[in-house]
């Protein structure tokens, strides 16, 4: 193959081949005219409120529940934007103009209309959770113009209503982030029509790990007291969010805090109400909860010692929800997400496991159909189940086998090209919230979406498109990465390398406006910038079983976070300030309490660690800094006890919680740092008060075919994304994945499809010059993703002026749950070193791509024992761009 090198002139060829590939797809008619919301009317539009008149919206009495509870809904929806309520009919009646609903096969009123050749079907006929919103003349007698949403199925036809209400300013969040829709006296719809395209992925959902204080408490104690649980009316408006968002499917909560979801029989019916597939967790099989429904002896809950009791339990619950619409998780683990009981040896769960397989998949069709091959089933090999399927485990061909990330979002298993032939295909098991070790992380979102886009569009890349789930603990506040998880699995083609970092400004712009859209961006972009360095609940840098100890940051670099961080709060706050009283509540949920709250976590860890610092030889300046740490956690509960007890009039009262309960899960959590004004002497009243120097910022180069990365006081810093050039093999190409990176951005091979380069392979180009020669370690800090290439670890290499490359292989074989992984998955951070011989002068650094995934953060040359600090260089050194 021919090397070409990426250039202004391609990107441009680039450029240009995708303006004329969207010209002919919409030319195509798919999106031909698509309608939309207007300001004024003309002939052909549809006018939904104008002045005094309201459309009517027509159902078939036949229809779907979620067919008929959406129909209302839009008509809440238009009444929030206009403050008039829609009719909602099965009887149609004479009117100007009227909204027309239905499903093909289950809706009399659509089905006169495709007869009469008022509306074509053709697309959408056949195809799974898909739907057309046109504008048609004349639609039925007496009514001049008619909007018809028509689904190919009821899932597909709640789909068209909600985008419609999203179309028209409805928030998928207007109730649970309080977003408040602008208020608009008309309703215009434009001429047109839309035709949507079938989901990327066919199982779409979340999971709600409910952890004993969000979820559970507020549902309890506010919501829904009449349960005093997560019950109907909760899971009600649960539902209603995954429609809004296109989903389809739920693992329910299942911890011991919460009654079991099928424990209420209303839950299951409200489910299949809204459309929604049901499922249950990786270690829950055949829709148990196990930690609430297996009431004999936990010990029993093993098929090796009790076949028949446990069988007879999956058996009962297999023939009470046979005839709803459910996913059905196989294999077997512990009562609550532990090993498998009975067996000894791998050698003899692998065989129980099959066995296991075969009488569940027995019940499966003595309840729901014989051709058991047809029913939706998973099988997740989660934790140490993964090395069973590594080892052979046999897993039925039509099952989806759904691999799990390492629950700090990276991905451990991809299917290979032959495994990518199994007919029931491949899912995953995603984490934006995590309950386990070596620290939890549940109370503020920090995941980037960068980070999601990096981890998923590898998954859909390599075949794994059947079924994703994503666990988002209590839902608050993990609302923008579980949508935008969502909207990757409903269409991943709109998410691209190019568009991922646009979600930010779009989903800021339709929450708030167009007027502090870029602003509510840029400092989202900076929150999960500075939270990817470190999470705000992982701040301690001790492991739970391990003694005590001081982060490994530099003063310099604590004070630089500080700064970041406060400087980053004082733009949400000054945000706050001016937002309109209308939108302020849905800005503290969705932005301001999280940049508070983040800024204050810092604040409370690094300030006592400056404060015990500084205090030994300067015990005033100690003071004032164990004062601000121990204020910072004031003011956190303050800001939580708003947030519980005043946001929204006290809507959300106990649903968020900063800490965990005293004595809860210690052995997998963080803890604050201990601090008393009485920890410092101050005997000596003349003790000298020390003030920190001015912080040294770190300065990074641009991009451009000048640059050059030149050493100083003994090292060289590259962000990995200010290469010189960068030379494609075929269609792969290292690239620049924006958002993601501990300092900057950071690069990988895409596309990220599994592969290995031999003779001719990517590189990467960047030019270094060394002003003393000497030996230098070179670093390459690697985003610690879980290897692409399955048993090679994270392999590329490097050379210098054209040289012969030495290859570099990054945590091959490393374990999960060693201390080098949790290491690793704490700091975001993996370290491929060698060491090289430089003169003095100018050089030229290649990487070269061996397999596709690995994703380049950082380069940095430090001489001698130059020691490598928590963000690259020391404190001392940093990245100095000349121009030559």
């Amino acid at each position: 193959m021919n090397k070409r090198s990426i250039n202004t002139g391609s990107s441009l060829i680039k450029l240009l081949m995708q303006t004329v590939l969207v010209c002919l797809f919409l030319c195509s008619g798919i999106f031909a005219q698509p309608v939309s919301l207007k300001k004024t009317y003309k002939n052909g539009d549809i006018a939904i409120v104008n002045r005094s008149f309201t459309a009517e919206i027509f159902i078939s009495e036949i229809d779907a529940k979620v067919v008929k509870i959406a129909a209302k809904d839009l008509a809440a929806d238009i009444e929030r934007i206009t403050g008039k309520l829609p009719v909602v009919s099965t009887k149609t009646k004479t009117s100007n103009s009227a909204i027309l609903i239905g499903t093909l096969g289950s809706s009399p009123l659509i089905e006169s209309l495709i007869r009469k050749g008022s509306v074509d079907v053709s697309r959408i006929r056949g195809k799974r959770e898909s739907f057309i919103i046109a504008t048609i003349a004349n639609p039925l007698p007496g009514v001049r113009n008619g909007l018809v949403i028509i689904g190919s199925d009821r899932c597909g036809t709640a789909f068209g209503i909600y985008e419609l209400s999203q179309r028209i300013g409805v928030s998928p969040w207007y109730w649970w982030a309080d977003v408040n829709p602008e208020i608009k006296k008309n309703l215009f719809i434009s001429k047109g029509t839309f035709v949507s395209k079938e989901p990327s992925v066919k199982y779409r959902g979340i999971f709600l790990n409910d952890e004993d204080w969000g979820l559970q408490p507020w549902a309890a104690k506010t919501f829904e007291p009449e349960t005093g649980d997560i019950g109907p009316k909760t899971y009600a408006k649960i539902f209603e969010l995954l429609l809004r968002l296109k989903a389809n499917t739920l693992w329910p909560a299942m911890h011991e805090v919460t009654r079991p979801f099928n424990s209420i029989t209303a839950s299951r019916q409200v489910a299949d109400d809204y459309g929604i597939v049901m499922g249950s967790s990786h270690a829950e099989p055949m829709l148990r909860n196990n930690v609430g429904e297996w009431k004999g002896n936990k010990d029993d809950y093993n098929f090796v010692t009790n076949p028949q009791g446990v069988t007879d339990y999956w058996d009962k619950r297999v023939k009470e929800n046979g005839a709803f619409e459910n996913i059905y998780t196989i294999g077997m683990r512990g009562i609550h997400d532990s090993p498998i009981l009975g067996t000894k040896s791998q050698a003899e769960r692998i065989p129980l496991l099959e066995q296991i397989f075969s009488v569940q998949r027995g019940l499966l069709a003595k309840y729901v159909r014989p051709d058991v091959e047809n029913i939706p089933q998973i099988f997740c090999p989660y934790k140490e189940v993964l090395t069973d399927y590594r080892a052979g485990l046999k897993v039925p061909d039509d099952v989806t086998i759904v691999f799990p990330d390492d629950n700090f979002g990276y991905i451990r298993q991809f299917p290979s090209i032959e495994e990518q032939k199994r007919k029931g295909g491949f899912g995953v098991y995603y984490h934006i919230s995590y309950l386990g070790r070596p620290l939890s992380y549940l109370w503020l979102n920090s995941t980037p979406p960068s980070l999601i886009w990096q981890e998923m569009s590898k998954a859909y890349e390599n075949g794994m498109r059947q079924f994703w789930i994503v666990n988002v603990g209590d839902i608050k506040p993990a609302e923008i990465g579980m949508e935008f998880f969502l909207s990757m699995a409903y269409d991943t083609d709109r998410w691209t390398l190019q568009t991922q970092y646009d979600y930010l400004r779009e989903w800021t712009n339709r929450e708030f406006g167009s007027e502090h859209s870029v602003e509510i961006a840029e400092i989202l972009d900076q929150y999960y910038r500075l939270g990817f360095q470190r999470k705000p609940e992982q701040l301690q840098w001790h492991l739970p079983t391990e003694p005590q100890r001081t982060s490994d940051l530099t003063n310099t670099e604590k004070l630089n976070r500080l700064d970041e961080y406060a400087a980053l709060r004082k733009r949400a706050d000054a945000l706050y300030m001016k937002m309109p009283s209308e939108k302020k509540d849905a800005l503290y949920e969705l932005v301001v309490y999280p940049v508070r709250s983040a800024a204050l976590a810092n604040e409370r860890y690094f300030a006592a660690e400056i404060a015990k610092d500084y205090g030994q030889k300067w015990p005033t300046t100690g003071i004032e800094w164990a004062k601000r740490s121990i204020n910072a956690d004031a003011v956190i509960a303050e800001e939580t006890r708003y947030f519980n007890e005043s946001l929204a009039g006290g809507k959300w009262r106990h649903m968020m919680s900063h800490e965990m309960n005293p004595g809860q899960w210690t052995s997998m959590r963080s803890t604050p740092p201990k601090i008393s004004l009485s920890d410092f002497s101050t005997a000596d009243a003349n003790a000298e008060t020390f003030r920190p120097l001015a912080v040294l910022k770190t300065r990074y180069g641009t991009r451009g075919s000048k640059n050059v990365f030149s050493e100083w006081n003994g090292g060289v810093s590259i962000e990995a994304e200010h290469f010189q050039k960068s030379t494609a093999a075929g269609k792969f190409a290292w690239q620049v994945i924006k958002g993601l990176g501990k300092t900057g951005d950071s690069v990988s091979v895409q596309p990220a499809k599994a592969a290995t380069f031999t003779a001719d392979s990517p590189t990467l180009e960047y030019q270094v010059e060394i002003e003393t020669s000497g030996q230098f370690a070179i670093n390459f800090l690697l985003i610690p993703t879980q290897p692409l290439v399955s048993g090679n670890g994270l392999r590329f290499a490097f050379s210098i002026d054209g040289g012969e490359p030495q290859q570099i292989v990054v945590d091959k074989g490393l374990e999960v749950s060693s201390r080098k992984w949790a290491q690793n998955i704490l700091d975001q951070t993996t370290i491929g070193i060698a060491s090289i011989a430089l003169t003095k002068g100018r050089h030229v650094l290649r990487i070269h791509a061996v397999d596709t995934g690995v994703v380049l953060d950082k380069i940095v040359l430090a001489s001698g024992q130059l020691p490598l600090s928590y963000f690259g260089p020391p404190e001392t050194n940093f990245e100095r761009v000349k121009r030559k």
